[in-house]
């Protein structure tokens, strides 16, 4: 009767994290929703060449690629909550510097502020896999779910902190969004203080299996594989979506009504997956996602109407919600506690490297092979990830 007592009391700390953590996901989420909303277009004015109008929002994803292995390494020294405290000065930071390019209409300035807020966001994605430190077995993925929660308010927060701050400056366009940007990091710190983390010495004691060693489990090679297929190919065709749509003569509100459904389409499900993943399992739940991903090219290639890019965006975040949080649930099951710092750290590094890949290479493919060329590489990946799921399950399970 005893020794069911730590997985109680473990849960009991383990939910109030994983709600604190959402809180932060809320306030820390809406960085890159500020970023992705008006990093192009400040670009564009600040910049000659307009092909260069959307670096700014490639350096955010190259910003998160680079920032989560110093992050992780950070957070084994100083701890997740002291880690946490620091990534949301360095959003503040990386946040005044974009305002303070935007003002003084220094392109360099503002990318270097985008980059920064990026070294924040490798901060902010790693709260799933803090929800899940003291979470027991059966609760990681809801406690995962309930994280990605908060990037539903986060879909809120963002958009709404550019409509109510955009015309403050009317001689620096959008500078008090990114001042408002700002802002909402330093209050993260007042959220974040709250998390009860494990102490440094758990995180650091023992120094476990050496990476490579873990990084060869089938499951390992399987979710990082799903989930940088399914954020990858998320970011690929959501930053070209709203190109094609004007480009097929639909109107740049069309465009942004659809990025919005697109934005609730990711993050809406997290309620539920979580208890998808209890009842059908990490591996089927991800399946799901990568499926629903193909669908959603299959719609982008069967029409070019309003109504096809809206429905191929929603389920393209569906696809991406069911995919990328089975998969990140499938990655707790390849580490030992003294190991998730390090494993982690080289997951997100590959997924989000992918993505900074996706983000620059998705305008170029879109001018050169259209909106179609761009629905028509979505499947190959995806069949990769599908394959890649299906081996691992007939795989002899590695001793953890």
């Amino acid at each position: 009767m005893n020794q069911h007592v730590p997985v109680l009391e473990g849960d009991r700390l383990a939910k109030r994290n994983a709600l604190v953590l959402a809180g932060a996901q809320a306030l820390g989420g809406a960085n890159p929703a500020i970023v992705v909303s008006l990093g192009g277009i400040v670009g564009a004015q600040l910049v000659a060449d307009k092909a260069f109008a959307t670096v700014p929002v490639s350096l955010l994803q190259l910003g998160i690629a680079s920032g989560v292995i110093p992050a992780a390494m950070i957070m084994r020294r100083l701890g997740r909550r002291s880690g946490y405290l620091l990534g949301a000065l360095i959003g503040a930071t990386g946040a005044s510097f974009a305002a303070g390019g935007a003002t003084l209409r220094l392109f360099w300035l503002f990318c270097l502020g985008t980059f920064i807020c990026g070294l924040y966001g490798a901060f902010v994605q790693s709260y799933r896999f803090a929800a899940a430190d003291t979470a027991s077995d059966s609760f990681k993925p809801r406690a995962i779910s309930w994280v990605m929660v908060g990037g539903l308010v986060a879909g809120v927060i963002g958009p709404q902190s550019v409509y109510w701050t955009r015309d403050l400056t009317p001689a620096a366009p959008f500078a008090a969004s990114f001042l408002a940007q700002g802002a909402l990091a330093l209050i993260a710190i007042l959220v974040v203080s709250q998390l009860r983390a494990p102490p440094v010495a758990a995180v650091r004691s023992g120094g476990g299996r050496p990476l490579g060693e873990i990084m060869r489990q089938p499951k390992f090679i399987a979710s990082v594989t799903a989930a940088l297929v399914a954020y990858g190919l998320m970011s690929f065709v959501m930053t070209s979506a709203p190109l094609a749509m004007v480009a097929c003569g639909h109107s740049v509100g069309d465009a942004a009504l659809g990025i919005q459904w697109h934005v609730l389409s990711m993050y809406g499900p997290s309620f539920f997956t979580g208890r998808l993943i209890a009842r059908f399992g990490k591996a089927p739940v991800t399946v799901a996602g990568l499926l629903l991903t193909a669908l959603a090219a299959v719609v982008g290639l069967s029409g070019l109407s309003v109504g096809h890019f809206w429905l191929a965006l929603i389920l393209l975040g569906l696809g991406w919600n069911l995919g990328f949080i089975g998969a990140t649930a499938m990655v707790t099951d390849c580490y030992r506690p003294e190991e998730r710092v390090k494993v982690q750290a080289a997951n997100d590094f590959l997924v989000f490297g992918s993505v900074a890949i996706a983000s620059f290479s998705a305008g170029g493919l879109l001018s050169h092979g259209g909106w179609e060329s761009v629905n028509w590489l979505v499947f190959p990946p995806v069949a990769l990830a599908l394959a890649a799921v299906a081996w691992q399950r007939f795989q002899r399970p590695a001793s953890a």
